[in-house]
């Protein structure tokens, strides 16, 4: 397992037309939260100018997958999203956790 993080920029218009597709995106968000698969997710604020969400998987599929079928890309809301694979050391769900000698 490893974490992979979905960055999402927004359309200009995103506030103005989301509303529409916001039920849909988040029935598939949760969807995936339930398999285990979304860790979080949210938008960025001040300026609301994208979105970030956390993923856990085998590989960065499960994150591209779930971008490929969002509402809010295929409705042009997100212009552009990338996935960057996230080597997570500190905290209780990291992955790979690194701890100095001390501990």
């Amino acid at each position: 397992m490893a974490h992979f993080l979905l960055f999402y920029d927004a359309a200009p218009d995103y506030l103005q037309r989301r509303g529409e597709f916001r039920d849909a995106h988040l029935r598939l968000a949760w969807a995936a939260a339930a398999r285990g698969e979304l860790v979080l997710g949210g938008a960025l604020d001040a300026p609301v100018d994208g979105a970030v969400l956390l993923f856990q998987g085998e590989d960065a599929a499960v994150a591209e997958d779930f971008a490929r079928n969002d509402p809010y890309v295929l409705a042009g809301l997100v212009r552009e999203w990338r996935v960057r694979a996230w080597t997570t050391v500190v905290g209780k769900q990291a992955m790979t956790p690194v701890k100095p000698a001390s501990l």
